[in-house]
């Protein structure tokens, strides 16, 4: 099992060296990851103050030599595949191969979808999410792309360099509660995170994921513990990886990124 640390960067963690410093710490501390939230605006009495977390996984990065990093997760739906191919391949190289990327469709709690006029239909959300990674692996490949989707263009493109990572940066793509589709989406890339579920709901996310790969070998299921899915059973449950970490404005941030997974987890 590997443990990954998931930090919200609002309120005091809105400070990139505050984010920096628990990163170094987490590695010290013997974390596998550190994965950050990606969302441009919070909902009414939760923190306002937001960090880009892009340009803080590059501090981050160049701050530590081992842990992976990630956004947890980035809707491609406000994105433009070109920067997202850009902005990944660069933080592959500056971390020296230590990037998996989230994906998802995006939530719009907060209006950071509808305040900013962006599309907020599931269903095209989902078609845009098909079509943009599609995109940005074919980016990724280094060759000439020809790209003329029903969201997306890329005219005789070629993205110099490739990313360090071959045959491409991990994706692992979000899924919640009885949710099918983006479950078959994550099957046919790297790994799954599953949100607010229950242990026969993540048996049955599992069971999709067999069915379209033959078997979960080489593919990871990062689980949030629970009362529902207690880190005991995660092994057992398929986990790879075993993912917490504080609410948006919580307390004593710095002191669960500086205790060791064990202690976090509760399992010495």
């Amino acid at each position: 099992m590997k443990h990954a640390l998931f930090l919200p960067p609002f309120g005091a963690l809105a400070d990139p060296v505050r984010l920096v410093e628990h990163a170094v710490a987490a590695e010290e501390a013997g974390w596998d990851a550190v994965f950050l939230w990606d969302h441009v605006l919070r909902r009414p009495g939760e923190p306002q103050e937001i960090a880009d977390p892009w340009v803080a996984m590059a501090a981050i990065a160049a701050a530590t030599t081992r842990l992976r990093i990630g956004p947890m997760v980035t809707p491609i739906t406000r994105r433009r595949p070109i920067k997202l191919a850009r902005e990944t391949t660069t933080l592959d190289h500056l971390s020296s191969g230590r990037l998996t990327l989230g994906l998802g469709l995006g939530v719009d709690t907060s209006r950071e979808l509808s305040g900013f006029g962006e599309i907020v239909d599931p269903r095209i959300r989902g078609q845009r999410l098909d079509e943009g990674v599609g995109l940005l692996c074919a980016l990724w490949s280094g060759e000439e792309v020809n790209f003329h989707g029903e969201h997306f263009t890329a005219d005789s493109i070629v993205a110099l360099p490739r990313p360090m990572q071959q045959p491409r940066i991990p994706l692992w793509f979000a899924a919640r509660g009885e949710a099918r589709k983006p479950v078959a989406r994550a099957a046919r890339f790297d790994g799954l995170f599953p949100i607010e579920v229950d242990a026969t709901q993540l048996g049955e996310m599992l069971d999709v994921v067999r069915a379209e790969r033959g078997s979960l070998d080489g593919f990871d299921v990062i689980v949030n513990p629970s009362e529902k899915i207690p880190y005991a059973t995660l092994a057992d449950h398929g986990a790879t990886w075993a993912i917490t970490g504080p609410a948006p404005g919580a307390e004593g941030t710095f002191e669960m990124a500086s205790s060791p997974p064990g202690d976090v987890f509760g399992t010495r």
